[in-house]
């Protein structure tokens, strides 16, 4: 079993275990364990082997002997035994934004609500506003929770589409038949989530490709099976469609596959307008029918006239017109990132020691990496208090001494208030060299409340960034109703930056909102907002996002080395007490 699989069944059981009222620390384990598990660059199969299952933070003795009864037998005992007492369907209610084990367990006692399609005729009909902690506006949310739901279930997040992708191409990619190969459609532009993985490759030998490609170690479902194309289901739902071209065609059908339609549809407005034609296939001459490109897209953006336009760019969002006056953006890149600027330690909610965080950073090869625990009213993340956030500085200033050619950031993310003021006092806040201001309640605020909840904070002088700035969780929970133009604005006026948050379910600013803030001169930060050491591994869906919303690196304040970094943070402290005054 995958580890997306064995977190799966591991969230299941601890929503379970709280429906049937069980002990809350039994509950908290296991959800805890699920998001260490979703957050592994491993198989949990290759650790086991190396009998290191209980070095996984959250993983005791118990909890390991679930997950090799899970990897053996691919059951759960536990699990199932919970599964015969609680009716299946509550699991599915569950799922509903704004539900959670309460609710649905009330739904299910008192109107024997237990599937979605009887929640949402309940709903509809105003039957639930009479259920003790439900009212008129409550249906109206389940209605939009329950399209939410069905919403996400067409569509899988780029941060579980991508390694599941690039898994299979390194299986495929082992074979000495497979010369190229490389992700389309929707993965390779990267969007925010996708509805299929699609592969292209040339081979010497289609068929020992396709054998292996279907092969029941990896797919649940074999959809289709051909000569040059086959379709499969994989254990987490997604469809996987791998096709062999000739090496002659290779670039053209990876242009054509990786789409967009839009951004296609004007390429071959250009090639009619030039007499040629462009298709999968390569470019031809309308004339002869000669084909004069095909091999890489390189050659078929060259015969248009077009510099070469990243996938990432391929929205038709006026990267033809760019590409054509030679003023594409050269997009940050991965190697660009100097540091992290969003981390989290057992200080608050985080899994690791400050130290173990700074050291798995400092592997990445980053000089430094900014400690951002939670604030005191966040009391589920055990928030920090003005007194523990002393005794953390001095804990980093200590962790500090010890490393050599690296630095922790002294830092909070600081919850925004229900007013808009700060839950640490200015005299804290400014002992810190990173200060993440961040909503984490009061989410139904109306437009108009919210947007000056957020700029208020801004107007700090000592907010450093905006963090996650709609505080959507994809698939879960909408972005709150925040004027995003006018925060954008604000963050040019008062020189805060905003954050692109790379944890997957987040990827928030979006990829429209960075091409926005850019063009109005407001510079990013992209942090994972990581809580154990492997989400460090994170970034790269940071810097997706970042180069879908035509970002360089200029315009990130963690492509900076460290010294520049803290004139860059200092400056702005001051320019911004300066209008305060």
């Amino acid at each position: 079993m995958r580890n997306t699989e064995i977190a799966r069944i591991f969230h299941s059981t601890a929503d379970l275990l709280e429906i049937k009222g069980d002990n809350p620390f039994k509950v908290r384990a296991y959800q805890k364990a699920a998001q260490n598990i979703e957050s592994l660059t491993e198989e949990l199969s290759e650790i086991a082997l190396r009998g290191e299952l209980e070095k996984i933070s959250g993983i005791g003795k118990d909890l390991a002997q679930k997950i090799l009864e899970l990897l053996q037998t691919k059951k759960s005992g536990a699990f199932e035994e919970l599964r015969l007492e609680i009716p299946e369907g509550l699991l599915e209610l569950i799922a509903v934004p704004g539900l959670g084990p309460k609710k649905t367990k009330l739904l299910y006692d008192k109107m024997g609500i237990q599937t979605m399609e009887a929640l949402e005729e309940a709903a509809r009909a105003d039957r639930l506003k009479d259920l003790p902690g439900f009212g008129a506006k409550t249906e109206e949310n389940i209605l939009a929770g329950i399209e939410l739901v069905r919403r996400g279930r067409e569509r899988m997040l780029l941060g579980r589409a991508l390694p599941l992708a690039q898994g299979i191409m390194a299986n495929l990619a082992a074979m000495p038949e497979v010369h190229q190969i490389s992700e389309a459609g929707s993965l390779r532009r990267r969007r925010e989530t996708v509805r299929d993985i699609d592969i292209l490759i040339t081979s010497s030998d289609p068929e020992k490709v396709m054998d292996a490609f279907t092969s029941p170690f990896q797919v649940r479902e074999v959809l289709a099976k051909g000569g040059t194309k086959a379709s499969v289901l994989t254990s987490e739902g997604m469809q996987v469609d791998l096709r062999v071209v000739e090496p002659a065609t290779y670039g053209a059908a990876l242009a054509y596959f990786t789409g967009s339609k839009a951004h296609n549809i004007r390429l071959r407005e250009m090639a009619n307008r030039m007499g040629l034609k462009v298709s999968e296939y390569g470019v031809f001459r309308d004339k002869d029918q000669v084909r004069v490109a095909g091999k890489t897209e390189e050659e078929i953006y060259r015969i248009l006239g077009l510099l070469y336009i990243p996938p990432e760019l391929r929205e038709d969002r006026g990267e033809i017109e760019a590409a054509l006056e030679g003023r594409l953006p050269h997009l940050v890149e991965l190697s660009d990132i100097r540091g992290d600027l969003h981390c989290h330690s057992r200080w608050s909610d985080g899994a690791h020691p400050i130290r173990e965080m700074a050291e798995a950073a400092r592997k990445k090869g980053y000089p430094y990496v900014a400690l951002t625990d939670h604030s005191q009213s966040l009391g589920i993340a055990r928030g920090l208090s003005p007194e523990l956030v002393e005794k953390q500085i001095g804990e980093i200033a200590q962790v500090n001494r010890q490393l050599k050619g690296f630095t922790i950031l002294p830092g909070t993310e600081v919850d925004i208030l229900k007013d808009g003021s700060l839950d640490l006092p200015d005299a804290i806040l400014a002992r810190l060299s990173v200060v993440v201001a961040s909503v984490h309640s009061s989410f139904k605020q109306n437009r108009e409340v919210i947007t000056a909840r957020i700029i208020r904070a801004m107007r700090n002088p000592y907010v450093t960034i905006l963090g996650h700035p709609t505080g959507r969780l994809l698939g879960e929970r909408e972005a709150y109703d925040v004027d995003l133009e006018q925060v954008i604005k604000a963050a040019r006026d008062t020189g805060t930056f905003l954050e692109v948050n790379a944890y997957p379910q987040r990827l928030d600013l979006d990829d429209i909102h960075c091409k926005r803030a850019k063009e109005l001169g407001v510079t990013m930060a992209i942090g994972t907002d990581s809580h154990t050491i492997s989400q460090l591994e994170q970034m790269p869906f940071g810097v997706a996002v970042a180069r879908r919303g035509w970002l360089e690196r200029k315009n990130l304040l963690n492509t900076l080395n460290l010294d520049d970094l803290r004139e860059c943070l200092k400056t702005q402290r001051k320019a911004k007490k300066e209008k305060e005054k």
